[in-house]
């Protein structure tokens, strides 16, 4: 299990990360959005959050960066992103990941309890490898297993009013 220093490690769904810039602004990547308020792009906000570093730390993994620039570059069935440009993204996460508490991890226990994604049993496998205490996504089979072995997944826009509702308690 990933050592935590800053906040609860969280795992976000390749396609969170995807929902977070598809109606940005590629020079955006720098710049998150604060929560609360909250935007129209709870991916996004989820990111946000993350690199805000106060309670979360977000672990990503080899596989999950290699396949997220692989959908943001393919010219078929992606979003047809220069190479470079997904790479800025990606290097932006693991800023977000190493500054923190989390990082990028290699999981080193195989999970297969997906019958339907391959690609869900990679995200489950960094949940387990980093000790997540929540999964992030928008996938339904994914949702559909939550508590997954006692973690809760969730879609970003619950997260997001979740994360909201108690940083606006804390301020009161």
């Amino acid at each position: 299990m990933a050592g935590n220093l800053c906040g609860q490690p969280i795992t976000l769904d390749i396609n969170v990360f995807i929902r977070a810039v598809i109606s940005r602004d590629r020079s955006e990547f720098w710049s998150w959005p604060n929560v609360p308020p909250r935007t129209n792009n709870p991916s996004a906000d989820c990111i946000g959050i993350l690199n805000d570093a106060e309670e979360f730390s977000l672990y990503l993994s080899p596989h999950v960066l290699t396949n997220l620039e692989r959908v943001l570059i393919d010219q078929d069935g992606g979003l047809g992103w220069p190479a470079v440009v997904a790479r800025q993204y990606t290097e932006v996460l693991r800023e977000i990941a190493y500054g923190n508490g989390g990082g990028v991890i290699e999981p080193v226990v195989s999970v297969s309890d997906c019958l339907v994604d391959y690609e869900d049993n990679r995200i489950l496998e960094l949940a387990l490898a980093s000790g997540s205490f929540l999964i992030i996504s928008t996938d339904k089979h994914l949702l559909d297993m939550s508590p997954w072995r006692g973690t809760p997944i969730i879609t970003p826009a619950d997260f997001v009013f979740r994360v909201s509702a108690m940083r606006q308690a804390k301020r009161a």
